[in-house]
């Protein structure tokens, strides 16, 4: 802290006095001192400072500042150069480019792009490689492309900047094809371009082969297993492909591990499920001296989660509370949330989010997650709100997370869903066709049908997922036309409905009692589509027959449901009884629910009820007996009533 001080004032005495009696290559160090002491506005005096204000000196100063991390200082300097008439050289564009690509700064390098092609530097594969890292990172791979294939000379420099682009973006099958391209032309591949497209096949399962053979080819140029960064891209590889003895292999033979291989090695047994192996490399790297990063300990903390093992989770805690990766760490504070609710902690997920001194995206959403995971699924909207309030900025994983509580929550009134409606068009993401069917649902919960309707007839694509979101929404609200309707709107458009359509279709059938209809489409379904009804579907074509009086077809569809009768069917064949006075299919279905729930309430209740509407004292008795011995009482029940957003729970007496 001290020595840091007292550099300042020489450096600016340096800079100010002494400058003036240096030969001008001396000014190059009195930039770089001046930029490393942190001397205010450095770029405007110290150009001024340069005896010899040629281009050399500019792009010296550019590349200081960059390289200190000074980014718009150092893109001021450019301008100001471009202002006073120095003409840009190939490195000018390069050092400017490049400075654009790690800060961010996408509209100056559109800019730029315009003015390397005014003064023809296009072709120069130095300025046209950082060009095609630009739009790389920029999210535009084809307009890199586009670049790259119409730069005359293309080194391995310039091919590896394409195949970290693509590596990143998943483009496996281009990735790969493009190497061929590589080697046709003579090109010859470092371990940098072995490791990027090792990394990339790691996204794509059909791709095991191609990355043996890059291991194969590898090992043939003489990069295994000397290179780091092919052996530690090997280890993720197998790993992603399930291939762990490989992966290990791959480990093993690495002369010299450094902290990315142990934490690898370890990150690859967690991810996989296989615990005691992952602790066994983890006290390993301890014992080498080597330190655990965050990805090992995310790692943990995800195979904690899978597991629901709590008490190895707490222990991981732990030690992230000792390395103080708990409040450095975004990633480890969202994987300890996401721990103790995935254990079913959810007191533990609260304490972990009260603990974090600056609120995040990632934090909140994890929460979110931990209160859904519980079934607590108004707090889960109670955190949008606290996001709200405190100007935390949503992301995509929130409105998914948010729209799917609201679409199961008895708090989706119209209000709620047209505030987190607003946020999402403000937030940008009214484009986002999984947080739009979500949308769809949280409104159709909420009556809102119609509005519900806007919002599909407003995507410009509709999958098949935001038709049977809008078709469960009218079965909800008893519009099983309505979604009959849809269901043909949707293959007339080349969709293919699934197995969650139809059972849509079917429950806005079951709730409109139209049967022929529901009979139509359990058909179509089976015949036309060669899907397999399941229990669902068989008990939404159980529950209409029932209530259509047509017990005995009810009855041989029961017989039928793959996975035999189950409570839910026979409790529908018991109420469709009461309803038709069907008095020996009611107590068949009483029995068998006795059998199917011998500890439920609810169904001693309905059984109750039952004997009760056709005067079977003695059976109400034998089921009042069996619940006294069962030590079975009735809950008290209630009605929820929403006045204005706001619910109030009435008991039932």
């Amino acid at each position: 802290m001290h020595s840091g001080n007292y550099l300042r004032p020489s450096a600016k005495w340096l800079t100010s006095s002494a400058l003036a009696a240096l030969p001008a290559i001396r000014s190059f160090d009195a930039i770089d001192l001046r930029v490393e002491s942190g001397f205010p506005s450095p770029e405007v005096e110290l150009t001024e400072e340069i005896h010899e204000r040629d281009v050399v000196s500019w792009n010296r100063t550019i590349g200081r500042h960059a390289q200190h991390g000074c980014s718009m200082q150092g893109f001021n300097v450019y301008k100001e150069m471009v202002r006073r008439g120095i003409r840009e050289n190939p490195s000018t564009f390069s050092s400017v480019i490049n400075l654009c690509s790690n800060a961010g700064f996408f509209q100056e390098g559109l800019l730029l792009h315009g003015r390397v092609n005014f003064l023809g530097f296009l072709s120069n594969v130095f300025v046209g490689s950082c060009l095609v890292d630009f739009y790389m990172q920029l999210g535009s791979p084809d307009l890199a492309l586009s670049l790259f294939h119409e730069l005359p000379d293309r080194n391995t420099a310039t091919w590896n900047v394409v195949f970290r682009g693509l590596s990143r973006c998943g483009r496996s099958e281009e990735l790969w094809r493009l190497f061929n391209e590589m080697k046709s032309e003579g090109a010859v591949a470092s371990s940098v371009t072995f490791s990027y497209l090792i990394n990339g096949c790691c996204c794509n399962e059909e791709f095991l082969e191609q990355g043996r053979s890059l291991h194969s080819q590898a090992i043939k140029a003489g990069c295994m297993p000397s290179s780091l960064f092919v052996s530690n891209a090997l280890v993720d590889f197998y790993s992603a492909h399930g291939c762990l003895l490989d992966a290990r292999q791959s480990f093993e033979v690495i002369p010299a591990e450094d902290v990315i291989s142990w934490n690898s090695i370890v990150s690859v047994h967690a991810d996989n499920g296989f615990l005691l192996e992952a602790l066994e490399f983890f006290n390993r790297m301890r014992l080498w001296d080597k330190k655990p990063s965050v990805r090992s300990f995310a790692a943990f903390l995800t195979s904690s989660s899978r597991a629901q093992n709590l008490p190895f989770g707490k222990q991981v805690h732990a030690f992230v509370l000792k390395l103080g990766l708990d409040r450095s760490s975004v990633f480890i504070q969202s994987a300890l949330i996401d721990m103790y609710g995935k254990c079913c902690d959810i007191h533990g997920s609260v304490q972990v989010f009260d603990e974090i001194t600056e609120r995040n995206t990632e934090g909140c959403n994890a929460l979110i997650g931990a209160f859904l995971q519980s079934g607590l699924v108004d707090d889960a909207i109670e955190m949008f709100r606290f996001m709200v309030d405190e100007g935390i900025r949503p992301d995509e994983v929130t409105f998914s997370l948010v729209t799917k509580a609201l679409s199961l929550s008895a708090e989706a009134c119209t209000s709620n869903c047209q505030l987190l409606h607003g946020s999402l068009i403000r937030s940008g993401f009214e484009s986002n066709d999984t947080v739009l069917c979500s949308l769809i649902a949280a409104y159709s919960r909420s009556g809102q049908i119609e509005l519900a309707h806007q919002i599909l007839m407003q995507i410009p694509a509709p999958n098949s997922v935001c038709y049977t979101a809008f078709i469960s929404g009218c079965a909800r609200n008893g519009m099983g036309r309505e979604g009959l309707e849809m269901l043909e709107v949707m293959i007339h458009k080349g969709l293919k409905p699934d197995a969650i359509t139809f059972l849509s279709v079917l429950a806005g059938c079951d709730h409109s009692g139209l049967v022929e209809e529901g009979r139509a489409v359990f058909k179509t379904m089976k015949d036309g589509y060669e899907i397999e009804p399941d229990q669902r579907h068989y008990s939404c074509m159980i529950n209409l027959l029932g209530r259509a009086g047509l017990l005995k077809e009810a009855e041989k569809m029961l017989e039928l449901a793959p996975d035999g009768a189950d409570s839910v069917m026979w409790s529908s064949i018991l109420k469709s009884s009461r309803v038709h006075g069907n008095t020996d299919m009611g107590r068949k279905a009483a029995k068998a629910l006795m059998e199917l729930e011998p500890e439920n309430p609810v169904v001693y209740s309905h059984i109750l009820s039952f004997y009760s509407e056709i005067g079977d004292v003695k059976s109400q008795n034998e089921v009042r007996d069996s619940m006294e011995t069962k030590k079975i009482s009735k809950g008290l029940g209630y009605s929820l009533v929403d006045v204005h957003c706001s619910n109030f729970y009435i008991p039932l007496q």
